[in-house]
């Protein structure tokens, strides 16, 4: 029976969510406010000042803040660049009126005694002040034996500057200081414009760091203190005031109040909340106030675990992205030799060496694979933040990838199909003498450390009749089939229909059940005493989840412990394409083997836990219901909720995700298969001839094509 699996899992460990082995690694929200990344590269993520790995730039503090005026206002990477633009803005323009080929372009002749020396001091703040950014850049990838965007600039701008300053000295030939100081000029405007694109593209994460508030009143008596967020312990009961932040996850200890908790689980939805319920840090509160006794700090939170599933997850790379990573790096040798072997052509043909050289830079400048580069990890960085505040928490990213390639949706049913709350509808006592209340209290006694649906009915049902819940001892699970254990000195078995099936039970003459109930029977010293009907409506969102899916042409499977007769009217109900029924757990990786061998690329929803098998078996493994319990180690993507709309959105959102990653591929790509032969000057005789700045105006807006493409991504 599908619940006894769970329920017996549970019991044993008696606190629910904590027996989990390998939990995921608990993060200081402190420190999570003094995260450090690139603001050219929002997957790189330390936890102190450096240098990034992939452009040698010096990595900013990803700070909290209010708004997002504030937030670039106080982005030291962004603020640097817009200084240097400005300054180098100024510089430009008289470099532009002393350079002797925009006189001759204007017709006009401006010079004085030691006017050169004036443009060649002019040129070299340009380059060492502008260009510093681009030079660090340069040494920083050389260090690291990874060249690529910074190298490529730094050196187009340095072998401009050398040869010009040549030109100063005796060399014979034109300088191109203006093309030095344009390209720089439009490079660090194109810089500054793209790490604003890239913030507001993964902005997203600091969403989620800003949710946790820095300050919670601390109740001691009758006293209320404010205290920092950090500082909260387990035990610790907080005020919680109308409009404010949850600053703590815990138990609901005096006052009832509606919950806003849709950026961690995407339920728009207020939610009711009243004492003895579970809050969630980071949820909003309504209108009344409420006091919550702390379940743990704040490097324990449910929202700290989100947060670095979510850096975790943006820092992983999928196949998708490796492709990206390794065709940036040919990019960045193509641009190199491309470049060399421009000047060459053109020197060796006849063309002056100033000549040569420009076209060697604009070449240089237009390969650059920033693009290329950004094009999968800006994508990454809003998906997987985007989609945490969505209630999707993606552990791994191929698999959420891979979501586009599923043909079988495979769900369990209790919470995730139905509703998932039991209500009891029917006790029947099988033994003269023996009342329904009493074998209600039996029953109650095995499921009383269970928190499964099933159990809960049960329990609560005792509750409203008032019925003592005797304690039980020596407890036992028996595998997939049901639980016992001592009540009264009376041996107690609350078993399915499956067992008494295995010992040759019969069921009794006036059995009689809806096919939509799930029964479980009670064993007295081994005789059937009776039995509990419970109902699990089904949820009003399935049957549109089912309709989407076979819109899509994927097909939905039932898979569950419960008889046929439930199964078969839930997957008629719903219109899915086939159910398998009393599956015990160990068998429900064999049913996903089964589809697999027919050619079906299988998602499966199970708890994360007791599906584990199943879930590793399935090419797609999707923990479902898990709550504040993210650490189901076999699922490659969790749902914070169990709603079957939820996996249908994931799906969608997968696909969504995947097709902006090869859009911002295509275009990374395209644009240098075009701009490249153009930079070179294959149509030079044609009259179309780039410049080294007109080629960084190309890089710069194709940077912030991808990044603006990333920033259109969307949870459906």
């Amino acid at each position: 029976m599908e619940h006894r699996r769970q329920s017996e899992h549970k019991t044993e460990n008696h606190a629910g969510h904590v027996h989990h082995s390998d939990p995921v690694e608990k993060t200081d929200i402190k420190q999570e406010f003094q995260k450090y990344t690139c603001p050219m590269h929002p997957q790189i993520m330390q936890d102190g000042p450096g240098k990034c790995p992939l452009c040698g730039m010096t990595l900013i503090p990803l700070k909290k803040s209010v708004t997002h005026d504030e937030h670039e206002a106080h982005t030291s990477g962004i603020a640097d660049f817009k200084k240097k633009f400005y300054v180098v803005l100024i510089l430009t323009i008289p470099i532009m009126l002393l350079s002797e080929m925009i006189q001759h372009w204007l017709n006009i002749h401006f010079s004085f005694p030691g006017s050169k020396y004036v443009l060649f001091f002019l040129s070299s703040i340009v380059f060492f002040y502008g260009g510093w950014p681009f030079l660090k850049g340069l040494v920083g990838e050389v260090r690291v034996k990874n060249p690529g965007m910074m190298t490529l600039v730094g050196f187009a701008i340095s072998v401009a500057y050398i040869y010009s300053v040549a030109t100063v000295f005796g060399l014979e030939g034109m300088d191109f200081f203006w093309e030095l100081a344009t390209l720089i000029l439009i490079m660090l405007l194109g810089h500054w414009i793209e790490m604003k694109s890239v913030a507001g593209a993964s902005r997203e994460l600091e969403l989620l760091v800003q949710l946790m508030p820095d300050d919670a009143h601390l109740v001691n008596g009758d006293k209320v203190t404010d205290v920092k967020t950090e500082s909260l312990k387990e035990g610790d009961v907080i005020l919680i005031k109308p409009g404010e932040k949850i600053a703590a996850d815990g138990i609901i200890a005096e006052g009832e109040s509606y919950l806003n908790e849709s950026m961690l689980t995407g339920e728009s939805k207020p939610v009711g909340k009243s004492k003895g319920d579970k809050v969630i840090a980071g949820s909003i509160n309504g209108n009344g106030a409420i006091k919550v006794t702390v379940a743990h700090g704040a490097k324990d939170s449910y929202l700290s675990q989100v947060i670095k599933l979510v850096q975790d997850a943006q820092k992983s790379k999928s196949k998708t992205q490796l492709i990206a990573d390794r065709a940036a790096r040919w990019l960045t040798l193509i641009a190199i030799v491309a470049g060399i072997t421009t000047f060459l052509v053109w020197y060796l043909s006849g063309k002056d060496l100033a000549f040569s050289i420009e076209r060697m830079v604009t070449v240089i400048v237009i390969c650059c694979p920033h693009a290329l580069g950004l094009a999968v990890p800006l994508v990454v960085a809003k998906s997987t933040a985007l989609s945490a505040q969505h209630g999707l928490l993606i552990k791994n990213r191929t698999a959420f990838e891979n979501s586009r390639k599923i043909t079988t949706l495979v769900f369990d049913k209790t919470g995730t199909l139905t509703v998932g709350k039991f209500e009891v509808s029917k006790i029947v006592s099988l033994i003269e003498g023996l009342t329904e209340n009493e074998l209600l209290k039996y029953a109650a006694a095995l499921e009383q450390n269970s928190e499964h649906p099933i159990a809960t009915g049960i329990i609560q049902k005792a509750k409203d009749l008032s019925v003592t819940i005797s304690s039980a001892g020596n407890f036992n699970a028996i595998t997939g089939k049901g639980v016992e254990a001592t009540v009264d000195n009376n041996d107690i078995k609350v078993v399915s229909p499956g067992y008494l099936k295995e010992k040759n039970i019969s069921l009794p003459d006036n059995y009689n059940t809806d096919a939509t109930e799930t029964v479980v029977f009670v064993l007295i010293n081994d005789t059937l005493a009776g039995y509990i009907s419970l109902t699990d409506g089904i949820r009003p969102e399935s049957a549109e989840a089912i309709k989407t899916l076979h819109s899509n042409n994927i097909k939905s499977v039932l898979l569950t412990g419960d008889n046929k007769q439930v199964a078969e009217t839930v997957a008629k109900k719903l219109g899915m394409t086939s159910f398998f029924a009393e599956v015990l757990p160990h068998q429900k990786l064999e049913k996903i083997k089964e589809l697999q061998d027919k050619g079906e690329y299988v998602a499966m929803t199970g708890d994360g836990v007791n599906d584990a098998p199943a879930l590793a078996q399935a090419n797609v493994g999707i923990a479902v219901g898990s709550g504040s319990d993210i650490a189901a180690e076999t699922a490659g993507i969790v749902l914070v909720n169990s709603n079957p709309k939820d996996v249908v959105s994931l799906i969608q959102f997968g696909k969504a995700t995947y097709g902006k990653m090869i859009q911002n591929l295509i275009w990374a790509t395209g644009y240098n298969v075009v701009a490249l032969p153009l930079a070179a000057g294959v149509l030079y005789k044609m009259g179309v001839l780039l410049s080294p700045a007109a080629g960084a105006v190309l890089m710069s807006v194709s940077t912030v094509v991808v990044a603006i493409n990333a920033k259109l991504l969307k949870v459906k």
